[in-house]
Parts: structure tokens; sequence; C-alpha cells
């Protein structure tokens, strides 16, 4: 039974895979000081609570807080006595090697991504996946990670606007009504919803221009369902993309070792 990790900057998500499907998912806030007992504590406190009576036996983690995992690492050698895949080590075996500037780090969520994303929708792919930033990830035709862009997210900006602009109130995003709006909350709305609209529609066209190809483009992340009502933004719409991402490089790991 493999236990799945993806610590990202705001939250962590941890599945339980069967080898065919997903048995439960939970997601906790990304805080480097917890420790391994209280990950123990509140991941068997769940299990135990949707009646989950599985033995974990493989762990594979993704992180971009690198203080993160050294907590989860004492995890499964205390809990679940083994050693963990950790995306982005030398260890790890990715299925296509990034072709990127050398010396360049990538974040292993956008390995993750790109792996997931190849194994479900084939090459010439651009993943774009709404986190705390914004990722535009360039999937090639042999499913290597060749480079991407990177964009404040969603919340950061608005979260950004709000803290410099004191008269600016805290909104939530929607898609809103009309494009022009007759308050300050619709007004930030429309500006937060259609400058993203034509951020990631610009984006895109100018990666698929530089690459002289046609792209599928594809979503993940938090936010992409309500970026998804823009009918001509995406092709593809992946809810579980990264968990995905995970189980494939898992395996590839299994079957090279």
């Amino acid at each position: 039974m493999l236990l799945t990790i993806d610590c990202g900057n705001t939250n962590t998500v941890f599945s339980i895979w069967d080898g065919t499907k997903f048995l439960a998912t939970w997601r906790t806030s990304t805080e480097w000081q917890r420790t391994a007992d209280q990950y123990y504590v509140w991941l068997s406190t769940l299990m135990e609570f949707q009646k989950l009576d599985v033995e974990i036996t493989d762990v594979i983690v993704s992180s971009t807080v690198p203080r993160v995992v050294f907590n989860l690492r004492v995890l499964c050698d205390r809990y679940f006595n083994c050693r963990p895949y950790v995306v982005g080590k030398p260890d790890c075996l990715l299925p296509a090697p990034p072709r990127v500037d050398e010396g360049t780090q990538i974040g292993p969520d956008r390995l993750v991504n790109t792996a997931g994303a190849y194994d479900r929708c084939g090459g010439d792919l651009i993943v774009v996946d709404f986190g705390t930033a914004t990722t535009f990830d360039v999937v090639a035709s042999d499913g290597a990670y060749v480079g991407g862009v990177i964009a404040p997210g969603v919340n950061l900006s608005l979260e950004a606007l709000h803290s410099a602009a004191a008269a600016l109130p805290h909104v939530d995003i929607t898609k809103p009504q009309a494009v022009v709006g007759t308050n300050t909350v619709a007004c930030m709305q429309s500006g937060v919803f259609w400058g993203y609209v034509g951020l990631v529609r610009e984006i895109c066209a100018r990666i698929k221009a530089e690459r002289d190809r046609d792209m599928r483009v594809i979503s993940t992340g938090g936010l992409a369902p309500l970026f998804q009502q823009s009918e001509t933004l995406f092709d593809d719409f992946q809810d579980d993309l990264t968990m995905h991402g995970l189980t494939v490089i898992y395996r590839f790991n299994k079957d090279n070792s």
C-alpha cells in the first residue's frame, strides 16, 4: 500500500493508493515544525475514522518546502519502516529526465505534474497549476519537462492587493457577472479573474508560438475549476494530477530498482 505525500507552500495532501485507485485523500496546512509523531497521530486518526485497515509499505514525497522533508522521513522510518522516495533527490528516478539549464533546481511539484500529465495525455502539453504560485509547465513530446513560467498565485495577488492598499477589502475570488464592476468588491474580483484569464491565454499562446506546434493545455490545482468556466482556456482539467504523477514516478522507480 502506497502513501503519496504532496507538500506545497500552503497545504500538504496525503493519499493512500492501493495500486489501482486512491482509497482516501486528506489535506492539512503545511507547517515545517510539525513532528513525525504529530503526522502519525493525525493520519492514523483519520484512517481509523474512515475504517481503513491497511498497512502502508511504501511512501513517495514531493515537497516544495525543504524543511518539511526531514520529519516526513522520520515518519516513514519510525512508523512505516520504509525509506521514502523523495522527488528531486538523485535516488528518485524520473521517467524522462528534464532538459533545462545545467544547475537549475526544478520544483518537485512541476516534475510530478509533468509525469502525471504525460502518462494521461501524452506529450506536447502545457500544464497550468493554480497553487500558491500559478505555474506553466511545458511537457515535450517524449514526456520531458523542458521549462515553464512562474507567475504569482491568484490568492497571493489578492492578499498583496489587500495588504498594500488599506482601503481595499479582502475578497474571495469568483467569476464576476460583468467585467465592469459597480462596487469595490466586484471591481477587484473582475480585475483578478479576467486578469488571470488574460494571463493564461497570452502565456499559453506565446509558448505555442515559440515552440511552433499545437499543444494541449491541462489545468490543475485548487482554483482550476473556477477558471475552467472560461471554456476557451483549457483542453482538460485534472483534479488529482499531482497525486497521480506521484504514483507514476513510484511505479517507474519500482520497475527500475
